[in-house]
């Protein structure tokens, strides 16, 4: 078993107020606990990973380079295959929390090498 410890958890603010922290970051899985400012939106990107992504608390949208966009509220949840292109949105004036899954897992200093091209 290992403990992840949210206050001791390794954490980014990738962009002002854009907050992740890392709850399990195995190869083949990761977790990470997000917060997304007032209306933030994601570049378009994909990844080689699968994504899960969960609505803990706001309302955030889900949109797809062909314009498919689908609007999740508490306790929904968005799948993303490997390499798919998306973007999330938080639709609130306030922050939006979330949970994002990713099969295999991949680093977290992966905020730190990031690209706006590819997340």
């Amino acid at each position: 078993m290992k403990v992840i410890h949210f206050d001791q958890a390794d954490s980014y603010e990738p962009e002002k107020d854009w907050k992740r922290v890392s709850l399990c970051n195995e190869s083949t899985i990761a977790v990470e606990y997000f917060t997304k400012p007032a209306h933030h939106a994601s570049a378009m990107h994909h990844h080689p990973s699968e994504q899960v992504c969960i609505v803990i608390q706001g309302k955030m949208a889900v949109r797809t380079p062909d314009g498919r966009e689908e609007i999740l509220e508490e306790g929904d949840a968005a799948f993303f295959a490997a390499n798919e292109p998306h973007q999330v949105i938080n639709l609130l004036d306030t922050s939006s929390v979330g949970i994002d899954i990713f099969c295999p897992g991949r680093s977290f200093d992966f905020w730190l090498k990031r690209s706006t091209s590819h997340q």
